[in-house]
């Protein structure tokens, strides 16, 4: 008997299953969690922008503080999701999340200075914060599949 998957982790397997039918090669690269970890990251990083332009236009925040704000509801959007779709992990919330807030208590300290920097040298918000983001993308994804949502042992 196949065991019945959640909704979450149907609509994870929609998001990334067509990478099985991709040549060996490519397959190897492009595997169903980065597939999925891009496409959730993507979602949620246009949550992030939307709020943080929101932020920005309608109140006097600081951009440290905005960022701050838009990051912290995006991070906790995209540890749900991957855990849920991408993932599926079912280990015990408490590790998984306090390795997460590791990784993201860095990432926030790379994305707030970077986005900060490059806004003060007059780069355009959106740009500075799409380049941070660009700058943490991949050490986020190694650190979720390798660590935060490690299979178990």
């Amino acid at each position: 008997m196949t065991p019945t998957r959640s909704t979450p982790e149907r609509v994870g397997g929609v998001l990334a299953g067509w990478t099985s039918r991709l040549p060996r090669g490519l397959r190897r690269w492009l595997t169903p969690s980065l597939v999925g970890f891009a496409i959730l990251g993507g979602f949620t990083f246009g949550v992030d922008l939307a709020l943080l332009w929101t932020l920005r236009r309608w109140t006097p925040l600081p951009v440290p503080i905005a960022v701050t704000a838009s990051y912290v509801v995006a991070v906790a959007l995209n540890y749900v999701l991957n855990r849920t779709m991408n993932f599926r992990s079912h280990a015990p919330i408490l590790g998984e999340a306090s390795r997460y807030t590791v990784v993201m208590a860095l990432d926030y300290v790379l994305t707030v200075g970077v986005t900060t920097a490059l806004t003060g040298l007059g780069l355009d918000l959106t740009a500075a914060r799409l380049m941070a983001a660009a700058v943490v993308a991949l050490l986020n994804y190694a650190a979720a599949r390798w660590w935060i949502f490690r299979p178990p042992d």
